[in-house]
Formats: C-alpha cells, sequence, structure tokens
C-alpha cells in the first residue's frame, strides 16, 4: 500500500473478525477476516482476491448482511465502501 493516497472519510479502528463474503446470488461464500472497520468501509483479509467481484455482500455474525463495493484491491485484501443494498 505504499504511494496510495490516504482517502477515508472515517477513522477505522482495528479489528480480527471473522466474517464471510457472498456473492453469485449465494452460491460462493468465502471465509476473510475484518482487518480495520469504520462506519464506511472496512479492510478484508483473505487467502488469494481472485475471483472476487466488485460488489458482494459481507457477512459478519450477530449482525445484518452489509453490501459492500470493493474500492482497492491488493494481493490479499480489499478496501471496501459499505453501500446500501440494491
Amino acid at each position: 500500500m505504499l504511494g496510495r493516497r490516504e482517502q477515508r472519510l472515517q477513522p477505522r479502528r482495528n479489528t480480527m473478525i471473522v466474517a464471510t463474503v457472498v456473492f453469485d446470488n449465494g452460491r460462493t461464500r468465502l471465509d476473510c477476516v475484518i482487518r480495520n472497520l469504520s462506519e464506511g468501509g472496512a479492510k478484508l483479509e483473505f487467502a488469494t482476491v481472485r475471483g472476487i467481484p466488485q460488489a458482494f455482500d459481507l457477512l459478519v455474525p450477530g449482525h445484518r448482511p452489509q453490501h459492500c463495493r470493493v474500492a482497492w484491491r491488493a494481493l490479499k485484501e480489499l478496501g471496501v465502501q459499505f453501500t446500501p443494498s440494491a
């Protein structure tokens, strides 16, 4: 992430929350770890980000599904913005 300009509007707090990304009309589920979190977005860590689409739902146990849009990608991380469900 060296050289990436900071564009966050809200501060994030470091976390280690296990979550699941769901896409392809619920047919595909991938486990991830939420590494940091704010009211408007998060950084998610995966084994690989290959095949993950630009928009998906994020499931956190005990919370409602959150629709996300990818803001940036790295080898094993995604930065996402929370968006209203379609």
